[in-house]
């Protein structure tokens, strides 16, 4: 005999599910399509979801997963902290600045894992649980870079696609990953900043980056940071 089930809380489930199988987010348009229901039944699903931070809206109104998702289970804030650590401190040591992981919450930058050099004489205090503006700081500014890069690669695939259909031929090959972003003096008086966004992990938007009291970061950075974000995504996955 079959269990009685709750079919509002399978289709939640399953907003959920659709949501962390993509890294651009979907429109209601989109959910709707794919479960099958009307736009008013999407609504109301998202409208839930966002009030327990399971899903979240980017500044376009896609849905997105919230990182209520992570606060579900008391092991996945550490397991990710976990996950990050070894590159994290790598790399601080390596730059002798202090390296943050940062993910997307609502609107904002929340630092979630924080490593500060041991050799240097000083460095930038910077905690965990720390919070600011997604447009201000590296760390918010290379996630909204990435973001960028991923709607710009879907709207060229789109193009290439009705190229396809109407037998024209166009550009082979797809946009680059993100590089860095460099910031100077937008979190904190005489502190830059250096990150790279985190690419390819399902279901999270984050970034991996130093700060450091300098009037510029220095020119091999950059490209360390992008490294270490590759080392944290490929340990997220």
């Amino acid at each position: 005999m079959t269990a009685e089930t709750s079919q509002t809380l399978d289709r939640g489930l399953r907003v959920l599910k659709l949501l962390a199988d993509t890294d651009h987010g979907l429109t209601v348009t989109e959910l709707s399509n794919k479960l099958g229901v009307n736009r008013t039944v999407v609504y109301r699903l998202l409208a839930t979801l966002e009030q327990h931070a399971l899903v979240r809206r980017d500044l376009g109104g896609r849905a997105r997963v919230g990182l209520g998702v992570l606060r579900l289970g008391r092991q996945v804030h550490p397991l990710v902290r976990e996950a990050a650590m070894p590159a994290l401190r790598s790399l601080a040591e390596d730059i002798g600045a202090t390296a943050h992981l940062t993910l997307v919450d609502g609107a904002e930058a929340l630092a979630v894992a924080v490593v500060e050099p041991t050799w240097t004489d000083y460095h930038v205090a910077y905690r965990a649980g720390f919070r600011h503006p997604l447009d201000r700081g590296a760390a918010g500014k290379a996630i909204l870079a990435a973001r960028q890069s991923r709607q710009n690669q879907q709207n060229q695939q789109n193009k290439q696609g009705k190229q396809g259909k109407q037998g024209k031929q166009g550009k082979q090959g797809g946009l680059d990953e993100p590089g860095y972003t460099l910031t100077h003096g937008e979190l904190e008086a005489g502190a830059s900043g250096a990150a790279a966004a985190l690419v390819g992990v399902t279901g999270i938007e984050g970034s991996v980056g130093v700060v450091m009291l300098a009037d510029s970061v220095p020119e091999r950075v950059g490209p360390r940071v992008v490294d270490a974000a590759r080392e944290v995504a490929d340990a997220l996955r």
